[in-house]
């Protein structure tokens, strides 16, 4: 017991101090994602708060920050606007469908913890992969840009002369602070010392730019200042809880679902890269699901993993979930207690922080292997990269499989082969090698001359896999041109699993399936297929 709280405890002083970093971070991002979804600052803290504790202590990986993010946030957009307008004005009916949707939403996620499709993450190439680390480091960057606005009789316009070099300069000192701190002491935590620093700077310098309060009230906001998140009774009365409602919140909760999913695997497939540790996807899946049930009820806007903070994290030296529940923590504290001194931190300070990630997070290596991998591969990188950044992750990523899928099905489909040779009594063998599938049953079928074939023939299978349905139907359709052509043809060496299935779909074939196998190449086959 001893052993094992002393091994917990080893990396405490590093997680509370990433934990206070990250909850520094995650305020001006929630802030942000809850404006670009048309609520209240407070349902994109608090869906910060919630979701990021639930993960932290239930999720399937340790270190890794969830939250309000962007990719959810845009879809929300038109969730809200819809839903003011089922209502009369002034009722703000959007904020309750978005607290339904986020519930269904989590129940959605939840089914696939418990139906264990997790695990298909696994089938994401490496180009999609990097693809999608790229797009997420141009997406971060980009929404970095809106913070160097200002705003101006009510509209927001780029900043100009002394403001703009003042928050250049803020942004730099912040990046070199990063840059520099961990090649003099790595004991420090560079993210947390440099937004420390820069916050002094201009407190004690009184220096006039922008910071999280003004952000937060040039946003519309109020301030950051709340309380405990409330559980929503009135959700059940505001909305009818009805067949059309259903119809209304379901599409958009099963693709909030899908991006949360998606974002939050992905970003925990990068973090065991970068961890060199296993993170549990299924259970990743349940605690995501469970965190949006339970935000929903209380007032948050949803959320899933966030790249960003993660990664934040991950280079501050968190490691495990005492990171991610310092992080939540400290951000509940904020809202409680400390939302003055939390408004005074620059928005500079972050941004500087945020680039720093987007420099850690992008591949660079993909420029220098881009004229080295296939051209397949290549364009599947740059297809996600530009998808991610254009539309959102779920369809990049979406995109990127199915084009990968398709290349290896091509490729595959080329491999099929037949070996043509005549034994001394005069039957054809064909000796067929590669794989059987749909893509290359035109191939395959292609290799035979039925007419002209002798009255023997026998289809060797030793080297061959047949992989699906139609590559059964194809066999079907083979055996029976022979039979119609009075021709006898024999099926050697197919595979335990394969004659069952052909058995089984079609009786008769198994007339022409060769049992007595004298070959011991065939049996080390059949045992390395199995």
């Amino acid at each position: 017991m001893t052993e094992f709280i002393r091994k917990r405890a080893a990396n405490a002083k590093n997680d509370i101090l990433s934990g206070l970093t990250v909850a520094l971070a995650l305020v001006p991002e929630a802030v942000a994602f809850a404006f670009v979804a048309g609520v209240d600052p407070l349902v994109g803290l608090y869906a910060a708060f919630m979701i990021g504790l639930i993960t932290a202590v239930f999720g399937g990986r340790p270190g890794m920050i969830s939250g309000a993010t962007g990719a959810l946030a845009v879809v929300m957009v038109d969730l809200v606007r819809e839903g003011n307008a089922l209502g009369a004005e002034g009722e703000n009916l959007g904020l309750y469908y978005l607290f339904a949707t986020v519930i269904l939403m989590g129940i959605i996620q939840m089914l696939a913890g418990v139906l264990k499709l997790g695990k298909f993450v696994r089938l994401i190439p490496h180009p999609v992969m990097m693809g999608f680390v790229n797009g997420l480091a141009i997406v971060i960057f980009l929404s970095q840009l809106g913070m160097f606005k200002e705003t101006i009789n009510g509209e927001r316009t780029w900043m100009g002369g002394a403001d703009l070099w003042m928050m250049i300069g803020l942004v730099a000192l912040t990046m070199l602070i990063m840059w520099g701190l961990p090649r003099i002491t790595k004991k420090l935590p560079e993210a947390l010392i440099a937004i420390l620093v820069v916050s002094a700077i201009v407190i004690l310098g009184n220096l006039e730019v922008a910071t999280v309060g003004s952000f937060i009230r040039d946003g519309g906001g109020e301030g950051l200042k709340g309380g405990l998140p409330q559980f929503q009774t009135e959700l059940f009365s505001a909305i009818p809880l009805n067949l059309e409602t259903l119809k209304f919140i379901g599409p958009y909760a099963l693709i909030l679902a899908a991006i949360g999913l998606i974002e939050s695997l992905m970003t925990l497939n990068l973090i065991d890269e970068l961890t060199e540790t296993r993170g549990s996807s299924n259970r990743e899946c349940m605690a995501q699901g469970g965190a949006n049930i339970i935000t929903g009820l209380f007032g948050g806007m949803g959320g899933c993993a966030m790249i960003g903070q993660s990664i934040i994290n991950i280079k501050s030296g968190g490691r495990t979930r005492l990171s991610g529940i310092v992080a939540a923590i400290t951000l509940l504290l904020f809202i409680l207690f400390a939302s003055g001194l939390i408004e005074q931190v620059p928005i500079a300070a972050l941004v500087g922080v945020m680039f720093m990630v987007v420099i850690g997070t992008f591949a660079w290596s993909s420029f220098r292997i881009l004229n080295k991998i296939p051209l397949s591969d290549a364009i599947v990188l740059i297809a996600v990269s530009s998808l991610t950044v254009i539309f959102d992750l779920a369809i990049a990523v979406i995109a990127g499989v199915i084009i990968s899928a398709l290349v290896f099905s091509w490729e595959n489909a080329k491999r099929i082969r037949a070996r043509k040779t005549i034994k001394e009594d005069g039957t054809k063998v064909y000796e067929i090698w590669g794989p059987l599938f749909f893509g290359s049953i035109q191939a395959f079928n292609n290799k035979f001359d039925v007419a002209n074939d002798p009255e023997n023939v026998e289809i060797d299978f030793i080297e061959s896999r047949i992989s699906d349905h139609s590559a059964l139907e194809a066999l079907f359709v083979l055996v029976e041109k022979y039979e119609t052509a009075g021709k006898k043809v024999t099926l050697k060496h197919l595979s335990e699993d394969c004659k069952n299935l052909m058995v089984k779909a079609s009786p008769k074939l198994a007339n022409v399936i060769e049992e007595d196998v004298d070959d011991p190449r065939y049996h080390v086959m059949a045992r390395i297929m199995k």
